[in-house]
C-alpha cells in the first residue's frame, strides 16, 4: 500500500494552527492590556465651548464631602461635584471653613456614550470595575471604564481612552453656574 506523501507532510504541520492560534490570542490581550491602561489621553488645558449662562446650584444646596447634583447642559447630561481640593478646570470658592473645590463634567461616557455614574464605595470600584483606588470616581456601568474627576476627568482604566469633557463653572452670588463645556471627543468603538 502506497502512502500518499502529500497528505504525509501536511499532517506533519498540524501543530502550526493551534501554535499561531495560541501566540495570535496572546499577543491580541497584550494588545488590549496596553490599551486599557496605557493608551489613554491626558486632558490638556480647558478648552471650553461658551453656551448658555445655567444656574446648576445654590452653594447651600451643597454638603462636603464629594457633594454631586446632575444637571443639563446643552442638552447633554452633567454631573457637579464638590472636590476634596483644586483639579485642572475646577472652581475654588473660598469660605469660611476654607476654600470649597467645584468640578463638573458631562456624563456621557467617551467610549460608546453611556451614562457615568460617581462610585463612591473603593470596593464596589475593585470588584465591579476591576480598579482600586482610595477615593471615589466615576464609573461606566456598559464597558467598566473610569475617570478621575479629581484628575480633570481623566480616564484612568477601562476602554475609554479620553478623558470627560469638562463644563466651565462661575460662581456668582451664592450660586454655582454653568458657562461652557469642552467639545465631545469622538466615540470609539
Amino acid at each position: 500500500m502506497a502512502v500518499d506523501e502529500s497528505r504525509r507532510t501536511l499532517l506533519s504541520y498540524w501543530w502550526v494552527l493551534p501554535v499561531a492560534g495560541t501566540a495570535g490570542a496572546f499577543a491580541y490581550m497584550a494588545n488590549y492590556a496596553r490599551r486599557v491602561t496605557l493608551d489613554k489621553r491626558a486632558p490638556g488645558a480647558p478648552a471650553f465651548v461658551r453656551g448658555q449662562r445655567v444656574r446648576v446650584a445654590a452653594l447651600t444646596e451643597l454638603s462636603p464631602p464629594l457633594s454631586e447634583r446632575e444637571f443639563v447642559y446643552e442638552g447633554r447630561p452633567c454631573l457637579l461635584l464638590e472636590l476634596p481640593e483644586a483639579g485642572p478646570g475646577s472652581l475654588s470658592v473660598p469660605g469660611a471653613g476654607g476654600a470649597r473645590h467645584f468640578a463638573a463634567y458631562s456624563r456621557v461616557c467617551t467610549h460608546q456614550g453611556c451614562s457615568v455614574n460617581l462610585i463612591r464605595d473603593p470596593e464596589l470600584l475593585a470588584l465591579s470595575y476591576n480598579y482600586r483606588t482610595d477615593r471615589p470616581m466615576l464609573g461606566c456601568p456598559c464597558h467598566y471604564s473610569v475617570f478621575d474627576p479629581q484628575a480633570g476627568g481623566a480616564s484612568v482604566f477601562g476602554r475609554a481612552l479620553f478623558a470627560l469633557p469638562r463644563v466651565e463653572l462661575a460662581r456668582q452670588g451664592g450660586a454655582i453656574y454653568a458657562l461652557g463645556i469642552e467639545p465631545a471627543p469622538g466615540l470609539q468603538g
